[in-house]
Formats: C-alpha cells, sequence, structure tokens
C-alpha cells in the first residue's frame, strides 16, 4: 500500500512539472530533518542557520545547502548522531554526494555532465600530454623541436594571432560553459535581489574563505578532532595564486594592445612579477590541498570524487610547474618544447574548468550570495536565531 502511494506521489509530481530529490538528496533531506531537530551545529556556518527557515527539503533546497557547505567537517566531529550511531548522520559526506549532482545536473552541455564522474588524474593527464603532442608536432614540422636561442620571444614560436585564436576559442568556451551552468543554479534558487550589502558581504565570505574556520576561528576537523587552518591556507594559496596568473594575463594584453608593447617582458616588469607570485602559489596551494586529500579521513569526504578533486590539483600544480620551468629557461634552445608542454597544460586545465572541481567555487559563490540576501528577511518560520 505504502509503495503504491509513493508511486501516486510521483505522477502527482511529474504531472505537476516538479522533480522529485533522488537518493542523494534524499538523504540530505534525511539528515536535515535530524538537525533540525537538534540545533547543536547552528553557530558553526551558514547552512544550519539556512536550514532553520525550513520544514520540508525539495530539491532546490538541498541544491543550494549542499553547495553552501564548505565541508569543513565541525558538523561531523560535534554531532552525537554521526556514525556508528543508528541515525547516520553524516553532513559532510551527504553534502559532497549532492554537490556532484549538482555539477552534473547544471553543466553545459548537459550531454558532458558525465564527465564530473570520469574527471581524473589519468584523464587530465592524457588530454595535457595529448594537447602538448600535438603542440611539440607542430613544432616538429615548422623545423626542429630545439632551436637558437630566441631571447624568451614566444611569438617567433607559436604566432601571436595563433594562440590569441587557440586559448581565446577554450577560454571564451570554458567561461560560456561555466555561466550557462551557474545562471541554472541560480535560476532554480534564487532568492530574488538584494541590497547592495548583500553583495559586499558574499563576496567577503568567498575571498576570505570565512567557512573553512570551523565556525570557532580555527579551522577544520582532522580525523582525531584537532584543529587546522592548512586547509583554508592551502586553499588561498591555490585562489589567489590562479588570480594572480590571471592578472598577469590581463596585464600582458593591455601592454600589447593599449601601450604597444609585445612581450617577452623583464622579469622585473610587472606581467612577469604577478605570474611568478600566481605561480609559487599554484605550487604550494596544489600540494598542499593535495595532501591533506589523501590522508583526509574517509568520513570526511565522498571517496568516489577523489579521482575529480586530484586531477585538478595535480592539472593546475603542472600548469603551474611547467609555466615557472618555461620562463627559467626562456632564453634557451629549450624555450619552444617547454612553451609547447606548458600550453598544452594550459588548455587541458581550461577545457576541464566546467567539468571538474574548479566549479565548486564557483556553485558556492552563489550559494553565498543566496545566504546573504536570505538572512536580511524575516524568517518566515520563526523557529531559529540568526
Amino acid at each position: 500500500m505504502q509503495r503504491l502511494e509513493a508511486l501516486a506521489a510521483d505522477a502527482a509530481d511529474l504531472a505537476a512539472g516538479a522533480v522529485r530529490p533522488g537518493e542523494a538528496e534524499a538523504e540530505v533531506a534525511r539528515i536535515l530533518q535530524i538537525c533540525n531537530a537538534c540545533r547543536y551545529c547552528e553557530g558553526f556556518c551558514a547552512v544550519f542557520p539556512a536550514m532553520t527557515r525550513r520544514l520540508e527539503f525539495g530539491r532546490d533546497d538541498v541544491h543550494y545547502l549542499a553547495n553552501l557547505c564548505h565541508n569543513c567537517g565541525a558538523c561531523l566531529h560535534a554531532c552525537q548522531y554521526a556514525p556508528p550511531h543508528d541515525f547516520g548522520v553524516n553532513v559532510p559526506r551527504a553534502m559532497a554526494r549532492v554537490r556532484q549532482r549538482t555539477y552534473t545536473e547544471y553543466a553545459w552541455p548537459s550531454s558532458l555532465g558525465g564527465l564530473y564522474r570520469n574527471n581524473g588524474v589519468v584523464l587530465a593527464l592524457a588530454l595535457a600530454g595529448g594537447l602538448a603532442l600535438f603542440l611539440v608536432l607542430m613544432l616538429a614540422m615548422k623545423g626542429s623541436v630545439l632551436h637558437a636561442p630566441l631571447a624568451g620571444d614566444f611569438y617567433a614560436v607559436f604566432p601571436h594571432n595563433l594562440l590569441v585564436a587557440m586559448f581565446g576559442t577554450v577560454f571564451g568556451f570554458a567561461a560560456l560553459a561555466l555561466a550557462v551552468g551557474v545562471r541554472r543554479f541560480w535560476h532554480d534558487t534564487s532568492p530574488g535581489s538584494g541590497p547592495g550589502e548583500a553583495y559586499a558581504e558574499a563576496a567577503t565570505n568567498a575571498l576570505a574563505l570565512k567557512y573553512l574556520d570551523g565556525g570557532h576561528g580555527e579551522g577544520c576537523n582532522e580525523a582525531d578532532d584537532r584543529y587546522t587552518l592548512a586547509r583554508r591556507r592551502f586553499h588561498h594559496f591555490t585562489f589567489y595564486g590562479f588570480l594572480l596568473c590571471f592578472a598577469a594575463t590581463c596585464v600582458a594584453t593591455v601592454y600589447h594592445y593599449s601601450l604597444g608593447r609585445p612581450a617577452p617582458y623583464g622579469i622585473t616588469e610587472l606581467p612577469v612579477l604577478l605570474g611568478t607570485a600566481g605561480g609559487i602559489g599554484l605550487l604550494i596551494g596544489p600540494a598542499g590541498l593535495l595532501w591533506l586529500n589523501v590522508r583526509r579521513a574517509p568520513l570526511h569526504s565522498d571517496p568516489a570524487q577523489h579521482p575529480m578533486d586530484r586531477g585538478f590539483i595535480v592539472l593546475l600544480f603542472l600548469t603551474s610547474l611547467t609555466g615557472l620551468a618555461l620562463l627559467a629557461w626562456r632564453d634557451t634552445g629549450a624555450m619552444g618544447l617547454l612553451l609547447a608542454i606548458h600550453l598544452g597544460f594550459v588548455m587541458a586545465l581550461f577545457l576541464t574548468l566546467p567539468y571538474g572541481k574548479f566549479v565548486h567555487g564557483v556553485y558556492r559563490g552563489a550559494a553565498l550570495l543566496k545566504w546573504a540576501i536570505e538572512r536580511r528577511r524575516p524568517n518566515p518560520l520563526q523557529l531559529g536565531s540568526e
């Protein structure tokens, strides 16, 4: 009889155009019902005060709360109902599983959403290696992979217009895919517009990685309950390293088109200084995150997502490593070979950005903005304090 009632409910929802939560979403909804009755973790992060504004958790609510979760582990270590309790409350793992479903569901083109499940170290290295080999073969067809020193002139190896066409296309596709995906997510979860201070708060929380402090400022939990800020700090190295490298590219573009100063640039000039600082950050950050990922307690995450996590981390690290190697040996006859290898890793990184771990930052930023807007409105339930 219960099965018949469930089928009838499914049919009614489908007829009304509603989407019933899947298994991962249903598990988060179950856990949040328990958390909503307990409220012990309200001060840990934004997830729990946002939870108190709801009595039921549909698909869109679950997707929003899952992306608001920063996976710090504080609630797991504080929870009296965590495994091995019969309730089996594990918020970080349940949220992680839903986040991956979010990325898959909102991916554009939709047919590529399955890449999230298969994107790992092997795929990342194979793609980067294949692209690098293609560029090396282009060099070989022009003459020789090794050449006389060219004083760091990349455009003597690959013409400027060719590089702009290749990387402009790849970057444009990645930006479009990310924009379409986050727009779909925002369409389903948006609370509407908010005041300017909500946008400022969301940006501040995202840039500071506020919710990786465990809710008490001491950081995420280790397996033995110890606190550590290592995860937050390595994320900062990675995030700001990426931004500095992007800034170096933007400044070089201004130099080239507005000031009429094409590359190469001296080691004391702004594009090189920004790129070097960013490259160092993208060595320290990913190396630290990979170390933490390998040794993290199994209950803190979804083991099925480790290949995706590590694939992105390794690709970031090798992109930076090859870039710094290119800078160090750009005045030698190996510059062309090093340039081809580096460009192969850069292209692979941007091609996989919309279908790998990178997107968690984009969706998390959207969730933080929703929370900043939502918390400024009256709680319709008046069941919890904020």
